[in-house]
């Protein structure tokens, strides 16, 4: 899934407090449906909406719910702003260096590339849109196209569709909804490429008694298959296969 740390997180690395309250304030995106997204009356909605509620729930943790910019979502946990990112944030090794992470809450999916439909496979090697500060971002960089990053994942697909990217990379479940409201003026390119590795939610390092309490809750809807059914219920049926 989504999403790499670029850059240092400086002197906020030291800002975090320890968790000591049974109030948890949940920080996300709020832009990266089916995962989360804000909905008509304004409030946050989607998998991650349903998932952190009901962790929440079976943790007896009252829980708040922050949106912030993707781009300073680790650097504002690590300050203090809010105790948790649940934001289809993928665990990788980078990121791990500057929070921990619980065990995750959804599998591995990959990655895939959208281009308008006229254009061809070749179209991945050229101009490439993503999203800044993303796994996708880095694997583009890395491919020998050339990476054009954009603030928000909205933006990717515009650029597509103005031209100034070939194509954009992205989660697949997040571009599986543009291509098929698209009315056919978008089709996936290319093979879809596995980056990354499950989602959990982003800690503060300095919250091991939250980690674990979340970890307990993430355990406990594995065992009784809400999970599953969440994941079900967001992902056109799909199997998370715990």
């Amino acid at each position: 899934m989504k999403r790499l740390v670029i850059g240092a997180v400086f002197a906020a690395l030291t800002a975090g407090t320890a968790f000591a309250a049974d109030t948890v304030r949940m920080g996300t995106e709020g832009a990266y449906p089916p995962y989360n997204f804000v909905n008509d009356a304004g409030e946050i909605d989607g998998f991650e909406r349903d998932v952190g509620d009901k962790l929440c729930e079976i943790a007896k943790l009252e829980c708040t719910w922050v949106k912030n910019d993707w781009d300073s979502i680790i650097p504002n946990l690590v300050s203090g702003n809010y105790d948790t990112i649940i934001a289809g944030m993928s665990i990788t090794e980078e990121r791990d260096q500057v929070i921990d992470f619980t065990e995750e809450y959804f599998p591995a999916d990959p990655s895939s590339y959208v281009g308008l439909s006229s254009s061809s496979d070749d179209a991945i090697t050229g101009v490439v849109a993503a999203q800044t500060a993303t796994i996708q971002a880095a694997y583009v960089a890395t491919s020998g196209a050339t990476v054009v990053e954009f603030k928000t994942p909205d933006e990717t697909i515009a650029a597509v569709r103005s031209g100034e990217a070939d194509a954009v990379l992205a989660d697949d479940a997040f571009l599986k909804k543009f291509v098929e409201e698209s009315g056919g003026e978008l089709k996936f390119l290319g093979p879809k490429v596995a980056i990354g590795g499950g989602i959990g939610l982003g800690i503060r390092e300095s919250d091991g008694e939250l980690r674990a309490k979340l970890n307990v809750a993430i355990q406990t809807m594995k065992s009784d298959g809400s999970l599953n059914a969440l994941i079900a219920k967001w992902f056109d049926g799909r199997d998370g296969g715990y």
